[in-house]
């Protein structure tokens, strides 16, 4: 069975991302291996640490080269992708090897999706960038289709949501095309 790395965009224990990505894993049950990638420990990027790549980034490296694909899940910030999750992929874009930056980066050619849950935008902003963002890292972007969710007041108020039918068959849509990206 191939391994699928979630990425959760959001530090917060009960984000509304997380919680989306669990609703994803259980579409997924029985088709892919899921983890997801705990990378908080991750330290801001630095060329001057580059020379003794720090432990943590030794780790998630080696959680993404042994993915077979990648889903992202994210809040947007100000129109754009969270600070932390640009810091990693800052990491994950720069050669493993730096003695040679012909070297390959540990994301090169991984299939990667996006999905987001956030204001009215339903992270439409957020993903846009990503993608491109994605693309210039020389990964395989499925952009279409993708799942951008508006919360409502409750999930604001209550800390939680639930998916509307049709976000429901939007989010079952783009795992089961994310399932035949991935397998290609």
């Amino acid at each position: 069975m191939k391994n699928i790395l979630f990425i959760v965009g959001s530090l917060r224990k009960q984000s509304f991302n997380r919680q989306l990505a669990a609703m994803a894993e259980k579409m997924l049950v029985n088709k892919f291996n899921i983890q997801y990638l705990e990378f908080e420990d991750v330290p801001f990027m630095n060329q001057d640490l580059e020379a003794n790549t720090p432990a943590p980034v030794v780790r998630v490296r080696k959680e993404i080269l042994a993915a077979d694909g990648i889903w992202i899940f994210t809040p947007e910030y100000n129109y754009s992708y969270p600070g932390l999750l640009k810091n990693l992929l800052d990491w994950l874009s720069r050669p493993m090897d730096i003695s040679d930056f012909t070297n390959p980066t540990a994301v090169v050619g991984k299939k990667v999706t996006v999905s987001g849950a956030g204001g009215n935008n339903k992270t439409a902003s957020c993903r846009a960038k990503l993608n491109e963002l994605l693309e210039f890292m020389k990964m395989q972007v499925m952009t279409e289709p993708q799942t951008g969710i508006a919360l409502g007041i409750e999930a604001w108020t209550k800390g939680e949501f639930n998916l509307t039918d049709e976000q429901v068959a939007m989010l079952k849509e783009q795992a089961e095309k994310f399932t035949a990206f991935v397998n290609a």
